[in-house]
């Protein structure tokens, strides 16, 4: 790992910390927003560190164990005695002359430098016997340029939790299916390699996408650190004929759900009451964190999927009986995830046992019941947070429609 590659620089800072990794991690302010003075003062830190790191390396210690403790006499078995030192074990007879001289004991080997573990003595073992006999084994693919690119990513977009153990598995993956090929020579080629696999194991597109999207996010910031050229991995996996389109709610449906909604807890009953009103997506509930007003109407903000989701959302009449005080922070816990692993459950268990009928189609039930209202689209849109490509560019000019407008269609929607 390169010695810069230990660095980096937060959001909200303009000086540079260093990081090392380790349990627990360890990171810190070097007090200077200039990189060169910075990686001045990181080096002694960083040699400090790569010692701890190779003190810390099972190996194995030649040594030598005692048969008898040295320095002293002993009781032979036949009853004379036996001196022993360090090296030597002196048998004397009842009249006090040298019978025998032995070694006294015989070599040994120690484990030092990691946690005494059955793992980590067969390594040092192992190792220790290679090197004495010149053997050299195969083992794990040794780091290179790409994979400091690779922990640079990470390190930088703090990619953490599962995308951080899912960004590994699947490079990991990828350097074992193109061995040897550096990521500034590979081609698409090389990353479809990686799709087929990942197809051949039975994962669907939306999934395959999934796990390429770390890889492809990391190569589009080694683009732009100026370290590639290329994206090997970008639109070589395509929405695919397994991904099932969702449906929307019908009004048979929308009565079983408002029947089943006391089996719910009173959080989750909201959120489905927020979704069903509104048509936002589960994603954005979880983001709702305050509340505005405008001509005494509250509003919401939401939208972080892209640039043209970012809108404001009246809350519906529907809804705002079941608001228990105004919003002044989070206005749920937990995640998005977990959520959608609770509530698409709950569906079935109630009677809706299409696959195509998730937390997602009060979305589209949304959209549904607002073209049937005839409401503009470009209304609709707004609502909705879809990409209005009739306007272009205008469209990201001003506050958009005024909220009175939107509450007025917003109420359409019902549950």
């Amino acid at each position: 790992m390169r010695k810069t590659d230990y660095l980096f620089q937060r959001s909200d800072s303009r000086m540079w910390h260093i990081r090392f990794q380790g349990k627990p991690r360890v990171e810190y302010s070097l007090r200077t927003p200039d990189r060169i003075q910075a990686e001045i003062l990181a080096l002694p830190l960083i040699a400090e560190h790569k010692a701890k790191l190779l003190a810390q390396r099972p190996a194995l210690t030649e040594g030598w164990q005692h048969e008898l403790e040295p320095g002293r006499k002993h009781v032979a078995p036949d009853g004379g005695e036996i001196i022993a030192t360090d090296t030597q074990l002196i048998y004397l007879n009842h009249n006090g002359s040298v019978i025998k001289t032995t070694p006294n004991g015989r070599p040994a080997f120690a484990l030092v430098g990691g946690p005494l573990t059955l793992h980590n003595l067969a390594k040092a073992y192992g190792e220790h016997f290679d090197a004495i006999e010149g053997i050299t084994r195969p083992g794990v693919a040794t780091k290179n340029g790409d994979d400091d690119l690779i922990e640079l990513y990470l390190r930088e977009r703090n990619i953490v939790g599962a995308q951080e153990r899912q960004a590994r598995e699947t490079w990991a993956l990828f350097r074992e299916l193109c061995p040897g090929v550096k990521l500034k020579d590979a081609t698409r080629d090389d990353g479809r390699k990686l799709v087929a696999h990942l197809r051949a194991k039975g994962n669907k597109s939306t999934t395959v996408r999934h796990k390429i999207a770390q890889l492809c996010a990391a190569c589009n910031f080694a683009i732009a650190e100026g370290k590639l050229r290329f994206n090997p991995f970008s639109g070589i996996a395509s929405k695919g004929d397994d991904v099932l389109d969702r449906a929307s709610f019908t009004d048979d449906d929308m009565k079983v759900i408002r029947d089943n909604l006391d089996k719910l807890t009173a959080s989750d009953q909201l959120i489905v009451r927020l979704l069903a009103t509104t048509g936002m997506r589960l994603g954005e509930a979880f983001h709702i964190k305050e509340e505005f007003i405008e001509r005494g109407i509250r509003y919401v903000k939401v939208g972080t999927k892209t640039k043209s989701s970012k809108r404001r959302v009246p809350l519906p009449a529907k809804f705002l009986p079941y608001l228990p005080q105004t919003i002044k922070g989070p206005l749920f816990s937990g995640s998005a995830h977990n959520a959608s692993t609770r509530l698409n459950p709950w569906l079935r268990e109630i009677g809706i046992t299409d696959e195509a009928k998730v937390m997602h189609s009060f979305r589209h039930r949304a959209a549904d019941r607002l073209r049937t209202a005839l409401c503009r689209p470009d209304i609709r849109h707004a609502i909705l947070g879809h990409e209005d490509k009739g306007e272009g560019a205008a469209a990201e000019y001003g506050e958009g429609f005024p909220v009175t407008v939107l509450k007025r269609w917003i109420d359409k929607i019902g549950i």
